[in-house]
């Protein structure tokens, strides 16, 4: 083999080892496999990374043409993982950006360091998904339908779900790109900016606004107790109770289930019997 023929057949194994470029359908496409399978492949040991590398696969393919390049990088994406599936998904784009440098030869971004920045930013994202998607839009949407499907509208027993959906997809589109696009000193800077800190604030405020709400709307709970004073009848709730503090009977269930919680944890089907036995009981000695 000549010299000339030698140096045509590096540079053809250069050419057909090189990247293909991305293209927006490419990482649309990770991110929609990545909204359907979120949560369908949890376990105890990696909990979310089977469905990271499902979503990570067409793009990985893309990138990395060699055998060997190709298992590292999926053996990167199946460590564990597990942070917010709408919020996280920006981690996710910037873990495509970060790949896209690797592959393209960019010396400063390695496998650990790829690893460790999907480590590091996991769990505040997670927290502030929870917060955002779970801890006020959730009950702000159901809030808004559970007065007609009261009334036995089905449309408002199904439309939080479609609602929920259209805007957590949303989102998560949203910041899958924004991730891809600002890459991770920017996401950094936003983290340590303390506007991410002040958007919970100002969510859990929200929330506990509509919770407030909630509570005093769909909590009933009152007392047909009467004091005898001489030869009068004093009704408790309607005598007293609403004169002094009007709605506190409510309020002291939400705040007792609300410290339960936060002291014992969420073992819903206890609290569930519970306030079953305290009714059945109360009603039964008439102090409810």
């Amino acid at each position: 083999m000549t010299t000339e023929s030698k140096s045509n057949e590096i540079k053809n194994n250069d050419l057909s080892n090189k990247p293909d470029k991305l293209t927006k359908k490419d990482i649309t496409k990770s991110y929609f496999t990545w909204y359907i399978v979120t949560e369908m492949s949890n376990s105890f040991e990696r909990l979310q990374s089977l469905a990271f590398c499902a979503s990570m696969i067409p793009i990985l393919k893309k990138l990395y043409k060699t055998k060997e390049s190709l298992s590292d990088a999926l053996k990167r994406h199946l460590v564990y993982f597990n942070t917010q599936g709408t919020w996280g998904a920006v981690i996710h784009g910037l873990t495509i950006a970060m790949e896209e440098e690797k592959a393209n030869g960019e010396e400063s971004v390695t496998g650990e360091a790829i690893t460790g920045i999907k480590t590091g930013l996991m769990g505040p994202f997670a927290g502030i998904g929870d917060t955002l998607d779970w801890g006020t839009l959730k009950p702000i949407i159901l809030g808004l339908f559970i007065p007609f499907a009261l009334k036995g509208s089905v449309a408002a027993a199904l439309a939080p779900i479609v609602i929920i959906t259209a805007i957590t997809m949303v989102i998560g589109y949203v910041l899958w790109y924004k991730g891809y696009t600002l890459g991770r000193k920017s996401i950094t800077s936003i983290l340590e900016s303390g506007k991410i800190q002040q958007l919970m604030v100002g969510a859990e405020v929200l929330g506990l606004f509509m919770m407030g709400s909630l509570a005093s709307t769909y909590v009933k709970l009152s007392t047909p107790a009467v004091i005898n004073i001489g030869q009068q009848k004093l009704a408790v709730q309607s005598g007293i109770i609403d004169k002094i503090a009007p709605g506190i009977l409510p309020l002291i269930a939400v705040l007792g289930i609300y410290a339960y919680l936060v002291k014992v944890g969420p073992k819903f089907v206890r609290i569930l019997f519970g306030i079953l036995l305290i009714s059945i009981l109360g009603a039964a000695i008439g102090i409810f």
